[in-house]
């Protein structure tokens, strides 16, 4: 078993300028908490969203079954529901309802304390132009430092 489990949504700084952060706790059942201690799990195709009550929920996040589940297994792409101060909730849902933003999960740890948390960011989307703008100041950094260290040698 892994000691530290942190998961990670590598497109999400790519597709999305994430505007606000949050650090959310996860709702899960026996089975699942086993299987993202063994980093099991995935949120590169998830996204959070709000039902009737505006209560939060993260969507289409993988959660593998657990090897040694048997009967009482969970779904891998069940909703999950999301544990955030009432305030927050608020906040998060007027932002999403009026401006057009989305929720979205940056990625899973487990905390000091054993428990599953989520970071989720407040996103918008970036345009295509922008995505280029993204690569090309990442190629320009690498070559940066590629002669910087050319340079020094």
């Amino acid at each position: 078993m892994q000691k530290n489990i942190n998961i990670k949504n590598k497109r999400a700084r790519f597709d999305y300028e994430i505007l606000d952060t949050y650090t959310a706790g996860i709702v899960l059942g026996g089975t699942e908490i086993k299987s993202i201690r063994l980093g099991k799990a995935s949120v590169s195709q998830s996204f959070c969203e709000f039902n009737d009550k505006g209560e939060l929920f993260v969507i289409n996040m993988q959660v593998d079954e657990y090897s040694h589940g048997g009967h009482y297994n969970h779904l891998p792409k069940a909703e999950r529901k999301l544990l955030l101060n009432k305030k927050e909730l608020k906040k998060l849902h007027k932002e999403v309802s009026t401006s057009g933003l989305t929720i979205i999960p940056l990625n899973l740890f487990i905390n000091d304390r054993g428990l599953a948390k989520i970071n989720i960011g407040l996103a918008k989307g970036k345009k295509l132009y922008d995505k280029r703008e993204t690569m090309k100041d990442r190629d320009n950094k690498r070559d940066l430092s590629r002669i910087k260290k050319s340079f020094n040698q």
